[in-house]
């Protein structure tokens, strides 16, 4: 059997996603972003043989972590299918969810990718590499507002709607292939001394619309609701305040919205109760160990019977 690939992805939080999973031994888990396999390696040893744990994982190169046994089962697959690759497999209920977010430690390394600042590469920022649309196809082919949406709502980007028409007008003499060029492209519109800053939001900004990863995530909630058996555990690790405020509004509302819902009786229509009321956050030597912990936050729900 593989171990953990540490050198694929660093595991952030791993201890408490597991101890926020309160794993049942003869359960049934899923580990819907396998990744390099850290998370899901550990989920694996605590079960016994009568436990299951299926992982999912839309990118080829996690294919190389995965191990052969009786009860671990690996799906290629983007999470937001979840429900049916389960029920293809004979699963309708389980006992624990784990989502860790984003990009791993592997796809930003990966310069060919073209999720990171600092390597050159093609602008591509796709994790499903036979997805249709990539990074390019959105910097070259968007319209002006779109693009100013974009990088609003998912980078946070103050002068978006400058950086959206120097974009359009800059294409009218040529496009964008490569990372550095569009790094280069940036620099004329980043504030003095937080370049690097602002050049990872834009890419965030870019990457999130590339794989579609808030839609993504609102279909994993919402999915949650039906596979999780009651006194299971919904663990979501998130990267960014988009995500973040997804999962509290889910977990603490019982929607996306953030609008708490009452039955006629007048209790609050909740599937799921929070174990922690604040989200659980990397200690600083942790942060020291692996940088990418610093902006993660966890959020562990429990279903309600």
């Amino acid at each position: 059997m593989n171990q953990q690939n540490n050198k694929y992805h660093i595991p952030v939080l791993r201890d408490a996603c597991i101890e926020g999973l309160d794993i049942n031994p003869d359960g049934i888990y899923v580990d819907v972003t396998f990744g390099g396999g850290g998370h899901s390696r550990v989920i694996y040893d605590k079960l016994s043989s009568k436990g299951a744990l299926y992982a999912l994982d839309q990118d080829e190169d996690a294919l190389r972590n995965v191990w052969d046994a009786p009860n671990f089962h690996f799906i290629q697959s983007n999470f937001s299918f979840l429900s049916n690759q389960l029920r293809l497999k004979g699963v309708t209920r389980v006992d624990g969810i784990l989502a860790d977010l984003g990009v791993s430690s592997h796809q930003f390394d990966e310069g060919a990718r073209g999720f990171s600042i600092r390597n050159e590469g093609a602008l591509d920022m796709r994790m499903n590499a036979s997805a249709s649309r990539n990074a390019a196809d959105i910097l070259n082919d968007c319209e002006e507002e779109e693009l100013v949406s974009i990088f609003r709502k998912y980078g946070e980007i103050r002068n978006a709607k400058k950086l959206a028409y120097e974009l359009v007008k800059y294409r009218q003499s040529g496009q964008l292939s490569t990372t550095q060029e569009f790094i280069k492209f940036l620099s004329g519109f980043a504030p003095k001394f937080k370049e690097n800053r602002y050049y990872a939001q834009v890419f965030q900004a870019v990457r999130i619309e590339v794989n579609q990863e808030i839609k993504v995530l609102e279909d994993l909630l919402i999915q949650s609701e039906k596979i999780i058996a009651p006194e299971g555990r919904l663990v979501v690790l998130s990267y960014h305040s988009l995500e973040d405020r997804l999962v509290k509004n889910f977990l603490k509302k019982g929607n996306l919205e953030g609008q708490l819902e009452k039955d006629f009786f007048g209790n609050p229509i909740k599937p799921f109760s929070e174990v922690t009321r604040k989200p659980v956050i990397p200690s600083e030597d942790e942060i020291k160990l692996n940088s990418r912990a610093r902006s993660a936050k966890l959020r562990i729900g429990e279903r309600n019977g």
